[in-house]
């Protein structure tokens, strides 16, 4: 304990050094963001506390204890490379879609806005129910495993293909990230706050739900109504336009919606270019 103060009394603290300790905080910080909501994120902890029992048994002069964690933390790296695999190529692709380089895609962005508004437009003229979330900082890797792994790139085509009813994994949720299609048939998490309109259905109380833990954008289409509209930070957005939901889904804003939890915010014409008017309520026996 005396040596450690002394290096501590001793300890000259410059410019450089707060810089590099902000950075490397930065560093663990977008780290955790990425792998919240996987696996890896509970792996990374159960590391963390091998290391505090390995320098435990050293603080102890544990000998056996701590020559096992070493050479466990020695040869467990290489192993970590593969167990983290999925985690680590998220990771570089989530690095390429920050806002550093959002400049260069935003022609990106936009065509996969572009196509799962389309996608919305086509199950609203065809009344077909749909439930789209679109992944943004918060991982949402927890979900995408509750469903089938589809691994594709994002097109009006596929989507209408499988919300089609009777398709497979018609019933659940699709997951996006990026220009990907991660997964379908995915099981979200309903809304814990209070809603006013007692006629919202299943699917859009799972929109608000994950709205409300993440910061995902989702997109519902009601099969009752033939609406679209568009959860965010636990806001619902009804009775959008595809032309309106493409303009949201390409702007790094949500726009203006409801002030609290569960609300809904009705689009008008003028603002939205669709000719509905106020938003129609969704019949309770929505799926």
């Amino acid at each position: 304990m005396q040596t450690l103060l002394d290096y501590v009394r001793y300890l000259q603290i410059g410019p450089k050094d707060v810089i590099e300790v902000l950075l490397v905080g930065y560093a663990f910080y977008r780290i955790l963001l990425l792998w919240t909501g996987t696996r890896a994120l509970q792996i990374l902890f159960g590391l963390v506390l091998l290391v505090a029992v390995h320098a435990l048994a050293r603080l102890l002069d544990l000998s056996l204890i701590s020559y096992l964690l070493s050479q466990a933390f020695t040869y467990g790296a290489f192993a970590l490379i593969v167990v983290f695999q999925p985690e680590l190529r998220n990771a570089l692709a989530q690095l390429g879609r920050s806002r550093v380089w959002r400049f260069f895609a935003r022609m990106e962005e936009s065509e996969v806005a572009g196509e799962i508004a389309e996608a919305a437009g086509r199950l609203s003229r065809a009344r077909i129910g749909g439930l789209i979330a679109i992944e943004r900082e918060v991982g949402l890797g927890e979900y995408a495993d509750t469903g089938t792994r589809v691994g594709a790139e994002v097109s009006a085509e596929l989507l209408t293909t499988i919300f089609t009813p009777y398709s497979p994994l018609h019933d659940g949720a699709v997951i996006v990230r990026g220009d990907q299609i991660v997964a379908a048939g995915c099981i979200l998490p309903l809304t814990q706050f209070p809603v006013e309109d007692r006629s919202l259905g299943t699917r859009h109380r799972a929109a608000l739900g994950l709205s409300e833990e993440t910061d995902a954008y989702v997109v519902v289409i009601s099969e009752e109504t033939s609406q679209i509209s568009l959860a965010h930070r636990g806001q619902l957005t009804r009775d959008l336009s595809p032309e309106a939901l493409r303009g949201r889904l390409a702007s790094s804003e949500p726009g203006r919606l409801a002030s609290r939890p569960g609300s809904m915010a009705g689009e008008s014409s003028a603002a939205e270019g669709d000719a509905s008017g106020d938003p129609r309520p969704v019949p309770a026996g929505e799926n």
